[in-house]
């Protein structure tokens, strides 16, 4: 049974994890934040995302503080912008984002993005942080196959998530397969493809079938494949409808989505992020 404020997913740090959260992405105004973690939170969301690059770590902080309940009831993840990686910009950058926070920890902290010159010693920063006690757990975002077997060259802690974009077309099974072999939990974001996919005619049907919205029937697939979600909506009952995912998809189901695959992404390529970062490496000498 899926229980939006109870199922978590076992991290290979020990560590537990919702298997669902709240992306904050866009969110810009105060009283929009206080607003969208109300209802989240109402609904049954424990976790909740942000990053450096949003801006809005001090409204996150904010609204979480004004629902007023115990700091270990809700879950933070964080995400360390490429500008602020390097060993020393990682450390800095994170306390202050702690400040914005007004917190002393976040649960989930992340490389936002792989960077080719500060890979290494940004990822022994992320490890620093952990004994720090800064960051109960540590991961990556946007990493392919390659970077993680790179990564794995010289960490001393392998991440114990890699958020990446994924959706009916862009199901990054080879990843998400690989991802599971190395007991790295596989977080979506973009789950629903910024809308690109809710028109799709086939997951229309489904919906119609288990009188569900097209986004119920994304989310619950990605559920089904052992992943976590973050979808982010702005409108009450939008959230409210995407918490409410205790409801099963057939084996039929399940293949007629994974077969939608397209490799259509609606954000960056992460291979050309990282060489962007050795571009600049050359540049800079």
């Amino acid at each position: 049974m899926f229980e939006p404020d109870k199922s978590t997913y076992q991290l290979n740090d020990g560590n537990q994890m919702p298997v669902l959260g709240f992306g904050t992405y866009k969110i810009a105004k105060p009283d929009l934040m206080n607003q969208t973690i109300q209802s989240a939170y109402e609904n049954g969301y424990r976790m909740f995302d942000t990053a450096q690059y949003y801006r809005n770590e001090k409204m996150l902080g904010d609204a979480i503080r004004n629902l007023s309940v115990p700091r270990q009831d809700v879950f933070i993840i964080d995400k360390v912008t490429e500008m602020n990686q390097g060993h020393d910009l990682t450390i800095n950058s994170t306390d202050f984002s702690l400040q914005q926070l007004g917190t002393d920890y976040v649960d989930l902290l992340l490389v936002h993005w792989p960077i080719a010159d500060k890979f290494f010693e940004t990822w022994e920063a992320f490890e620093e942080l952990k004994k720090q006690g800064k960051a109960r757990s540590i991961g990556v975002s946007n990493f392919t196959r390659s970077q993680l077997e790179l990564l794995k060259t010289q960490a001393d802690e392998m991440p114990v998530v890699n958020q990446i974009e994924t959706h009916p077309y862009l199901n990054q099974a080879p990843l998400i397969k690989f991802d599971k072999k190395q007991s790295i939990v596989t977080q979506a974001w973009s789950p629903l493809g910024r809308g690109a996919i809710l028109d799709n005619p086939m997951i229309g049907k489904m919906a119609v079938h288990h009188g569900k919205t097209p986004a119920q029937i994304i989310l619950r697939w990605d559920i089904q494949r052992g992943i976590s979600v973050i979808p982010k909506s702005q409108n009450p009952e939008r959230i409210a409808q995407n918490a409410d995912l205790n409801f099963e998809l057939s084996d039929d189901e399940m293949s007629m989505l994974d077969v939608m695959n397209r490799n259509q992404r609606t954000g960056n390529e992460p291979e050309l992020v990282y060489e962007l970062g050795k571009q600049y490496k050359q540049f800079k000498k």
